[in-house]
């Protein structure tokens, strides 16, 4: 209940301080609209908002998971094979430097103007922070542990799959859960993106639409779904999380105890 008041008050008050500017600027509203008016326009085209919101949500979700499931076993290999990390690591770098606006129009070339495109510039941006963390949770296991799992398996040969998936992931996760997170929250960014080099719907297309017809509170309201979906996403997989791995999630304000 504390943290629903927190994020109310916090939203009003960002409201109070956006409605403050329009009135002390007197800002015209192709400028920059007042929340009332960005709401009216809202509710005005909530249908049209609710359609390009249902497929950026979908872009945003399978980016989301295939990015992930890219930096998980981008990290288990370098784990498995430490001589690939020299090779793998270096060109997962290079990926990051590159922005990913220069990407966008290659990826539309290869992939079209589809959701394959906007999938994979979701998974892009998402891939490394999981990528890294994963990899830095899993080099963390203690010593210790893996050699007495070691002396207690060493006739199985599935040990190095069981160490892998009941000892080395569960103890990755406090390092892995604040990269899920930050990906979760990052990933709306590279299916906007997307969708501003090329699409035929979305937010990001209805964002471009309502820009070339002067429509700004259109655009307001096209941000302000984006952020709300990206929130909503970010609250329900640390909800998730928690309650998958209660041991290792941290609670807000609990960093420093």
């Amino acid at each position: 209940m504390t943290d629903i008041l927190r994020a109310v008050s916090i939203t009003l008050a960002l409201l109070a301080a956006w409605q403050s500017i329009c009135w002390a600027t007197g800002a015209p509203p192709y400028i920059l609209p007042s929340p009332l008016e960005v709401l009216t326009a809202g509710l005005a085209r909530a249908d049209e908002l609710a359609h390009h919101s249902a497929v950026t949500l979908v872009e945003i979700v399978l980016g989301l998971l295939l990015g992930v499931a890219m930096g998980m076993a981008l990290a288990h290999t370098m784990l498995a094979w430490s001589w690939t990390r020299a090779w793998l690591m270096p060109m997962s770098i290079a990926s990051q430097a590159i922005p990913v606006f220069a990407l966008a129009p290659i990826l539309v070339l290869w992939l079209g103007y589809g959701l394959a495109s906007k999938v994979a510039m979701a998974a892009l941006v998402v891939f490394f922070p999981v990528a890294a963390s994963a990899y830095d949770g899993l080099r963390r296991t203690p010593s210790d542990l893996l050699d007495a799992a070691y002396v207690m398996t060493r006739v199985d040969p599935r040990a190095q799959a069981r160490i892998l998936w009941r000892i080395r992931w569960p103890m990755a996760l406090p390092v892995l859960i604040p990269g899920l997170k930050t990906a979760a929250a990052i990933s709306p960014i590279g299916a906007v993106i997307g969708e501003w080099v090329g699409a035929s719907e979305g937010l990001g297309h209805a964002m471009l639409k309502a820009n070339s017809r002067a429509e700004i509170d259109m655009m307001f309201a096209c941000a302000a779904v984006l952020m709300a979906l990206g929130i909503g996403l970010y609250v329900f997989v640390d909800w998730g999380l928690r309650r998958a791995a209660p041991w290792a999630a941290v609670k807000p304000g609990d960093e420093t105890a």
